[in-house]
């Protein structure tokens, strides 16, 4: 049976963060002072506990528990949703517990590492009648949804190819993102951006890929690739390529082509790094700058809504799912060497669009506790 999001007034909703990285230490937490019209921070869960001492009492935060305490804290009654910030592998098991508690999930992507895994998060929720959120931030900044309603336009005339780099050099080989059982790898890290673009601006689900992957023989990379160069197929002449990295230098880009004009966006994927983007049609050129903001706390708030007005949110388990069949499909053309078809996910999906966006200024840098960033 689903919780009321708040015993008091109900226009509020109460997370636990369940996982105390660096994605959750510089970016979700800070983001519920920008989200406290309709979300409260109530509960932070980890097994360190100079994690929770410290984050405890920088946040306020009296509610401290290890994740052997999750039962306990669920049936307290002090929590209306959770925030799941952890490595991919344990997003299921996490998702299908907090729903069957009767609480609403906001989790961070990639959803899964397989479409399996995605369905019974997705059916979790259904039976419980929850709500589940997949955490792409960017289906609720500006220059995102700018770019996409430029592609919906017809101002480029006809889309016909997508085209984006995003890597970094992870230079920690202890990170998580170098770990292959923990779900690491560049394509479900940062290649899953790539992949969520080129459908959001094409409109349109790829019917087939093609991959490879390159590693250069650093030692970092003995169970991940260190790259992957993609193609996606998406039907009536329309292409997406793209290649990810965790052995180059950053750069974080897209461009997409019609048959009267281009954009391109640069820092397109970042948070830390305002994105800007052109728009070139005939000899007519228009750049459009954005200021540096908070991209944590707009899909706070808007979770919060959808929970409050008991609406369906968007990006929903569906829009994961789709994203992680696209990535199975291109795990299977690098093993396979061969063009590859995508499985459809069967199920109704939405495309973002301007009126989710939200805006919210910028949060103060955060100093980590026991968590490095990828690139340190």
């Amino acid at each position: 049976m689903t919780r009321s999001p708040n015993r008091k007034s109900q226009r509020k909703v109460r997370y636990a963060v369940i996982g105390q990285g660096a994605i959750a230490q510089m970016a979700v937490l800070p983001a519920f002072s920008h989200a406290r019209s309709n979300s409260e921070l109530v509960a932070l869960v980890s097994g360190d506990p100079r994690k929770l001492a410290v984050l405890g009492r920088r946040y306020k935060i009296k509610r401290l528990c290890g994740y052997a305490d999750l039962d306990e804290l669920y049936q307290s009654g002090e929590v209306d949703a959770v925030y799941i910030a952890l490595p991919n592998t344990m997003h299921e098991s996490y998702t299908v517990q907090a729903a069957t508690a009767g609480l609403h999930v906001l989790c961070e992507k990639p959803m899964a590492v397989s479409t399996a895994s995605c369905r019974r998060m997705i059916e979790a929720c259904r039976r419980q009648r929850v709500k589940l959120m997949i955490a792409y931030r960017l289906h609720f900044e500006r220059a995102t949804l700018q770019a996409i309603a430029v592609a919906r336009s017809g101002k480029l005339g006809q889309l016909r190819f997508f085209s984006s780099q995003f890597s970094m050099q992870v230079k920690d080989r202890g990170n998580i993102r170098l770990d292959r059982e923990r779900g690491g790898g560049p394509l479900l890290d940062i290649g899953i951006y790539c992949i969520n673009a080129a459908r959001a601006l094409f409109q349109s689900e790829p019917i087939a890929v093609e991959a490879i992957q390159a590693t250069s023989g650093d030692p970092r990379f003995r169970e991940v690739p260190e790259s992957v160069a993609c193609l996606l197929d998406f039907g009536r002449g329309r292409v997406g390529s793209f290649i990810c990295s965790f052995g180059a230098g950053d750069t974080a880009a897209f461009q997409f082509v019609g048959t009267k004009g281009s954009l391109h966006m640069e820092s397109a994927y970042e948070y830390a790094t305002p994105p800007t983007f052109d728009v070139r049609v005939g000899e007519r050129k228009t750049k459009h700058q954005f200021k540096k903001s908070d991209q944590f706390a707009p899909e706070l708030v808007y979770f919060s809504e959808c929970v409050l007005r008991n609406r369906e949110p968007e990006p929903a388990g569906a829009e994961g799912m789709a994203d992680v069949a696209v990535i199975e499909a291109l795990q299977r053309a690098v093993v396979s060497g061969r063009k590859v078809r995508v499985k459809s996910v069967g199920l109704k999906l939405r495309r973002p669009s301007l009126r989710q966006e939200r805006r919210r200024p910028a949060v103060r840098k955060q100093k980590l506790i026991h968590a490095r960033a990828a690139t340190d």
